[in-house]
């Protein structure tokens, strides 16, 4: 059974035909997910940050159907890979970037500003692979309370249904956005060789 309690994610993948530092530009741009995704509508850094960094924070602002806007805050948590950061693998090697989402406004509860209540975690890694990236990006959910904790409340007996349906949504968006950032990477990669 598939509870939320027991932190629920999935992950999705996809091969890109151009290389690590150029896929790693486009996944660690927080703006870009806005633009691919069908739920996350714009993002800004908070406190004066510029970039992913570890700590650094971000807010992001979010629309669905049938529900009122909201916005979240999250930090990045994992930033490897990249010169100069933990795990340095050099300029073709595994990177990651992830980050833990919190419901600093209190929407679904008790406003939260520690990773530790996070409502969910994100990551993408990036992996060379003939002469490309393999990028996988993966979610967690909870263990904080988020938009599908009041439906749980409300039908404790549909929380496994409820729950495979949010896996399901997750995966659609994932889906779009590593399309999106295999296309853009793509493209730029076959300019950079015409030109």
């Amino acid at each position: 059974m598939t509870r939320y309690a027991d932190g629920p994610g999935t992950v999705c993948e996809i091969y890109v035909q151009a290389p690590v530092e150029r896929v790693w530009e486009l996944v660690t741009d927080i703006a870009l997910p806005a633009r691919l995704s069908p739920e996350l509508q714009r993002v800004a850094w908070l406190d004066g940050a510029d970039g992913p960094a570890p700590g650094a924070r971000f807010e992001g602002h979010n629309s669905r159907a049938g529900m009122p806007d909201w916005r979240t805050v999250s930090e990045v948590i994992e930033l490897t890979g990249e010169a100069g950061t933990a795990a340095e693998a050099g300029p073709a090697g595994p990177r990651a970037f992830a980050w833990a989402v919190m419901d600093a406004d209190g929407r679904y509860g008790e406003p939260v500003a520690e990773v530790a209540g996070s409502l969910a975690r994100w990551r993408f890694e990036l992996a060379p692979e003939d002469g490309g990236t393999r990028l996988r990006q993966s979610v967690e959910i909870g263990p904080g309370r988020s938009g599908m904790s009041s439906y749980i409340d409300a039908k404790p007996e549909a929380e496994e249904k409820i729950v495979e349906f949010r896996l399901g949504e997750l995966r659609k968006g994932m889906t779009v956005t590593l399309e999106g950032v295999k296309s853009l990477a793509e493209q730029a990669e076959l300019a950079e060789q015409a030109g």
